[in-house]
C-alpha cells in the first residue's frame, strides 16, 4: 500500500467521531464501580475491551484508546525484516515505512476468540494458551461477569456465546436509523441480545442506565457470593457442653459465624 503506514491510520482515528457520550462514558462507569465501599472492599474492577472488525491502528489513535484496557482488530505489517536481519549488526536497514502485508484479521467467527483470552486472562498472561483447559471457576473473568454491546450482525456469534454462558448482550443502533432499530428489534426476538437501544451513552439516555443497572446487578451478585463462600469456608466457634447426658437433652446446632 504505497504511501501509507501504522503512523497514517493513527493519525486517522484522531478524526473519529463517537456517539454522545464516548468516551467519557467509560471513565464514568468505572469511577461509578470505584465509588462503592463493597466493591471495593472485594477489589473489584471494570474493565472495557473493544473487539472490531475494523483498523487497530485507526482505533488506537482515537480519543477512545486511552479508555479501554485491550484492542482486537485488523492488524498490518510495515516492512517485514529479512530472515536473519535481527541477529547481524553489519547494517542498518533504512527504507521508508509503508504497509506491505495483512498481519492479523478479525472476523465474526474470530471475535469469539478474543471473548475466550479475556475470559481465561490469555490477555493478561501470555503463558495461559487460550485453548488450554481451564476449569469455569479459575478462569479470570467469567462470561457471567461480561456485558457485550454492538451493534451488527458480525456480532451475532458474541453475542450467542456470552449470553448461553450467563453474561448480558446490549444491541445499539444508529438513532436516526430505522434499519438498525429493526435489525436490532429481530435480535432480540430471536433472543440474541437481552435489551437494545439508541447508540447515545450520555447520563440520562436508555443505554447508559441499562448499562449502569446491569453492571451494578452484576457487582452485587460478585458481592454476595464472595460473602456466602467465605460463611461456608468458616467452620463454627466451640460450645460449652452440658454435664447431661447428651441423649436426654436435644442438641442444638451448631451456627456458622461469619467474619
Amino acid at each position: 500500500m504505497e504511501g501509507l503506514n501504522n503512523e497514517i491510520l493513527r493519525e486517522c482515528g484522531r478524526e473519529i467521531e463517537f456517539y454522545a457520550g464516548l468516551p467519557e462514558f467509560f471513565g464514568k462507569l468505572r469511577e461509578f464501580v470505584q465509588s462503592r465501599p463493597e466493591y471495593v472492599q472485594h477489589d473489584i474492577t471494570l474493565e472495557h475491551y473493544i473487539v472490531s472488525t475494523g483498523i487497530a491502528e485507526m482505533i488506537r489513535g482515537s480519543r477512545i484508546a486511552p479508555e479501554v484496557d485491550g484492542i482486537w482488530a485488523c492488524e498490518f505489517i510495515e516492512n517485514p525484516l529479512p530472515p536473519g536481519f535481527l541477529v547481524q549488526g553489519e547494517f542498518e536497514m533504512d527504507e521508508p515505512r509503508e504497509i506491505s502485508q495483512i498481519g492479523f484479521i478479525i472476523d465474526n467467527t474470530i471475535k469469539t476468540r478474543a471473548l475466550f483470552e479475556i475470559n481465561k486472562g490469555t490477555n493478561k498472561n501470555p503463558d495461559i494458551d487460550v485453548n488450554a483447559q481451564i476449569r469455569l471457576e479459575d478462569r479470570r473473568i467469567p462470561f457471567q461477569n461480561m456485558i457485550y454491546i454492538a451493534d451488527g450482525p458480525s456480532d451475532v456469534p458474541c453475542f450467542s456465546v456470552v449470553k448461553k454462558n450467563g453474561g448480558r448482550t446490549y444491541g445499539v443502533f444508529n438513532p436516526k436509523s430505522k434499519a438498525e432499530f429493526a435489525q436490532n428489534d429481530r435480535l432480540l426476538r430471536s433472543e440474541r441480545i437481552d435489551a437494545y437501544g439508541p447508540a447515545d451513552y450520555r447520563e440520562e439516555s436508555n443505554t447508559a442506565m441499562w448499562l449502569t443497572m446491569h453492571v451494578q446487578e452484576i457487582c452485587d451478585r460478585i458481592v454476595h457470593d464472595r460473602e456466602e463462600a467465605v460463611k461456608r469456608r468458616v467452620s463454627g466457634p466451640p460450645r460449652h457442653l452440658s454435664t447431661e447426658r447428651e441423649e436426654e437433652k436435644p442438641s442444638e446446632p451448631i451456627q456458622d459465624t461469619f467474619l
